[in-house]
């Protein structure tokens, strides 16, 4: 009896095991004469829907934390309509597809991925996404990561008509390493995002390479910006850490910040910031550095070379720390009009400055005499450009040495008591740096 006993209760145990138990994750391996959104539909949370190599047409949408991959060779178009994957759910995975032919509609915000809310624990790794809209956009989320994709935008648009390649919008603490963004119109966009990092990313031939609005306490890292209007452009935020950044052969500017405060700007790479001859106007100079309305920031260690304006600070741009920086062979190497004397050094150590013709005589590596980047005639020049034709003219030289004999003549300005007497970053490091990056596997 007892024995009938215990077996009743070990099968009642069994049973209960069985109803309480998850269920085991599956593997759907689809094909594309297979209806992929049927399939969709019926994985469960932690399936896996495996897609074979070929081409599968239609929108589709996913509503369960599944992982959706292929080998590579797996394209979903969307025909031209609307978003190619829609996600609806938290933690799903995407990975190894590629996507092409989403729609253009900017207003309805159509992706190659779109995430509509709750973008808590995404994965969007290794895919190649080619269209006209958005390429990869997530909102109202925390905890993602973009990893080692490639978006490319459609050029047959114009370059306002294009969506971003990856957008982050009200995201939280999430990742973006490794991606190749190009032809989009910019290639990273952050709007109202706190915690995320940006790194590793190679962004060209854009409106901007990264474009910060609205957002606090972000890091962006290692990135790689070319063929550009401009590489970064940082507007109404706060406490960003940008670093080890490269941005060459940008039109108009290698950094534009604007309204932005508590942040630090350190150990960047900054060349040829030039504007193109077809578009040039009175006062639209390539600047390198363009910092407006913006306070309480350090700018540190930066290498600046062969930009139109190395820097250009305006409209209250104050109580800023500027030491460590190397301005090469920038035809104006600072444009700051103040109303009292900016000093250019922290603790002891001012920037270089290729055009400095002072020396070192106790060999210490800062120059004896101070470096004041302008004078009263350049500021002149600021405020009528036309007459920039006279800026060699034997009356301008006699003005300029007017000025030395007198220093009571000068006008209040930059002063860097200690300048560098050599650049403060090695360039083999941009072209290190460069290759590093160019290195990377973007498909």
């Amino acid at each position: 009896m007892q024995r009938a006993m215990r077996l009743v209760f070990h099968l009642m145990m069994l049973s209960l095991w069985f109803v309480v138990s998850p269920l085991q994750a599956k593997d759907w391996n689809v094909t594309p004469a297979q209806n992929l959104q049927a399939v969709l539909d019926q994985a469960q949370n932690e399936d896996r829907v495996l897609l074979e190599d070929g081409l599968y047409l239609g929108n589709y949408t996913i509503s369960t934390s599944i992982a959706l991959e292929g080998s590579g060779e797996a394209v979903i178009d969307a025909q031209g309509q609307g978003h190619a994957v829609l996600v609806l759910a938290e933690n799903v995975t995407l990975k190894n597809l590629t996507i092409k032919n989403w729609g253009d509609d900017l207003t309805e915000q159509n992706s190659g991925i779109y995430s509509e809310r709750d973008s808590n624990g995404l994965v969007i790794e290794n895919n190649y996404l080619e269209g006209s809209g958005f390429g990869i956009w997530l909102q109202r989320g925390s905890g993602s990561k973009v990893i080692n994709n490639r978006v490319v935008g459609n050029t047959a648009l114009r370059s306002a008509d294009r969506g971003n390649g990856i957008q982050l919008s009200s995201m939280k603490d999430s990742q973006v390493t490794g991606n190749e963004v190009s032809k989009t119109r910019d290639g990273l966009y952050v709007i109202n995002s706190q915690g995320n990092v940006l790194e590793k990313n190679v962004m060209h031939d854009l409106r901007y390479g990264i474009h910060y609005m609205y957002s606090y306490s972000n890091k962006i890292l290692n990135n790689y910006a070319y063929s550009t209007r401009a590489g970064y452009a940082m507007m109404n935020s706060r406490y960003l850490e940008i670093r080890g950044n490269i941005t060459e052969n940008s039109e108009d500017y290698g950094f534009l910040m604007n309204y932005i405060i508590y942040s630090t700007i350190d150990g960047n790479v900054i060349k040829n910031v030039w504007t193109k001859p077809e578009n040039k106007v009175l006062g639209r100079d390539g600047k390198a550095l363009f910092i407006y309305n913006s306070g309480y920031n350090t700018i540190s260690n930066n290498y600046i070379e062969r930009a139109e304006i190395g820097i250009h600070l305006t409209a209250g741009s104050e109580n800023v720390k500027v030491f460590g920086n190397s301005f090469i062979e920038n035809p104006v190497q600072v444009k700051y009009v103040s109303n009292r004397t900016q000093e250019w050094s922290q603790d002891g150590k001012g920037n270089y400055w290729s055009n400095y013709r002072g020396w070192d005589m106790d060999g210490n590596g800062y120059g004896d005499v101070a470096f004041e980047p302008n004078d009263s005639v350049d500021k002149l020049f600021w405020k009528y450009p036309e007459a920039k034709m006279l800026m060699d003219s034997p009356a301008v030289l006699l003005l300029r040495w007017v000025q030395q004999q007198f220093p009571v003549l000068k006008s209040t300005g930059v002063k860097d008591s200690f300048p560098m007497m050599s650049p403060g970053n090695d360039p083999t490091v941009f072209k290190t740096e460069t290759n590093n990056l160019l290195a990377g596997d973007h498909r």
